[in-house]
């Protein structure tokens, strides 16, 4: 009876554990719910013992995209397939070929294949419409026509008259690891326009696999904070202690490198964020700040910064949570969009770098850390806006579809109270009043 109490404890608990975990928004994200990388396998011709196959990876993501070094695919071959050539892309590993021995060798004999994209430069003789692109995806919100990629492979080894199944055990590489794929199964047929889109022409067999993100998996910290600060209040709001986690105790680690230290050899990083030492420690911090109130309109100052010495963040993008996005927002030097806020009182905007000016965020170096900024210039709504209780501070932000680490509200900078502090004779507060009104009202 005992054991049966304990055993049922245990299922409770871990019942209770995954309850909480699937409702952080690392596991589900509310700003981007449809969010996803749809892979799909077109047969769209049948050849003696296989068949010639098209792949397309369509990433649905609104804000999250596949960076460098970029995307593989894989899966485990249900039968006895062999990757007899391919267009666009390639198989990492060509396998054991032997059985092949008065034939051109395959382009993979693998059972569980792995695949990789062509670069741009690669030469363009029968490569596939919207391969080639080196493995990166845009996000879907900032370029639909990049955020896709294509490759085609002839399939063989398959009998003369072949029972064709679907691929199984799908996994997304984009680059590293949070991608879970559902199984591959039939659809309906894929339909392609042709002759401008004056016919159609549709696959002989469909499949599709869905890949949805987790930060949960792919990350045991956090990689983004966010501080803050305006101009009615002399105190920064850093970023919350450990948010991406500590550094060690000793001195000599290389987790970290203290400022004005020189970074040692990259052979000794073991592949890892080496990172400038903070009491955050965290790749990546943006900060806003306001900077003025006028009369209709209010400006903020966004910063994001670099503190890893060893990588760039290219196509790098910033979302935003906050309730003054509902009303007409300028950013002079991002590029910017609203988004479906998906029921959400407060709006959701999104920030990119403009193309050969700062879309690429460049790593820290010894006395510095990389950095880009812009102002934004929003209008008020007069019915709502105010500076009081944080109200003009973002609600949530994202780094390239990461959730950063926000302050604690309690710790927000908070408009002074300043009855209880000065005094209304003195001449210092009358002419602070003075200067402030002769600038709202002129």
């Amino acid at each position: 009876m005992g054991l049966f109490l304990s055993l049922e404890r245990s299922l409770a608990l871990m019942l209770i554990s995954l309850i909480t975990v699937c409702t952080l928004s690392d596991c589900y994200d509310p700003l981007d719910p449809n969010g996803n990388i749809t892979v799909t396998f077109d047969i769209n011709q049948w050849i003696p013992e296989g068949y010639v196959a098209r792949v397309t990876i369509q990433n649905y993501y609104q804000y999250r995209h596949v960076d460098k070094p970029g995307w593989k695919l894989g899966w485990t071959w249900a039968k006895n397939e062999t990757i007899l050539s391919m267009a666009g892309a390639f198989a990492t590993k060509q396998g054991n070929c032997s059985s092949f021995k008065f034939q051109t060798p395959p382009h993979s004999c693998e059972k569980s294949p792995v695949i990789a994209d062509l670069m741009p430069d690669a030469l363009s003789e029968n490569m596939p419409d919207g391969c080639c692109h080196g493995g990166l995806l845009a996000a879907w919100a900032i370029n639909p026509s990049k955020s896709f990629s294509s490759f085609e492979m002839t399939i063989g080894n398959l009998g003369a008259n072949p029972n064709v199944q679907a691929p199984i055990n799908l996994t997304l590489m984009a680059p590293g690891p949070g991608y879970t794929c559902d199984l591959i199964e039939d659809t309906d047929p894929t339909v392609y326009p042709d002759i401008g889109g004056k016919r159609q022409l549709q696959a002989y067999r469909t499949w599709k696999s869905t890949c949805t993100y987790s930060s949960f998996i792919a990350n045991q910290a956090p990689v983004c904070c966010v501080s803050l600060s305006t101009f009615y209040n002399p105190k920064i709001t850093s970023c919350p202690t450990c948010s991406c986690g500590c550094r060690e105790a000793d001195k000599n680690t290389v987790s970290c490198i203290r400022e004005g230290y020189s970074a040692p050899e990259s052979d000794s990083f073991d592949n890892n964020d080496i990172v400038q030492c903070t009491d955050h420690m965290c790749p990546i911090r943006i900060h806003w700040h306001i900077m003025t109130n006028y009369v209709t309109h209010w400006k903020v100052k966004l910063t994001i910064s670099n503190y890893n010495y060893e990588r760039n963040y290219s196509n790098w993008n910033v979302l935003i949570q906050h309730p003054g996005f509902s009303q007409s927002t300028t950013a002079y030097s991002f590029n910017s969009a609203m988004l479906p806020s998906f029921g959400f009182s407060d709006e959701v905007a999104l920030f990119w770098g403009i193309e050969y000016y700062n879309d690429e965020l460049l790593y820290a170096e010894e006395d510095k850390v990389g950095a880009v900024s812009t102002q934004i210039l929003l209008r008020k709504d007069l019915d709502s806006f105010t500076l009081r209780n944080g109200w003009a501070l973002p609600r949530r932000i994202y780094f390239n579809g990461e959730d950063c680490q926000m302050p604690l509200p309690d710790t927000f900078p908070m408009l002074p109270n300043v009855s209880s502090s000065l005094k209304p004779t003195n001449p210092v507060f009358l002419l602070c009043i003075y200067l402030t009104f002769k600038r709202l009202f002129t």
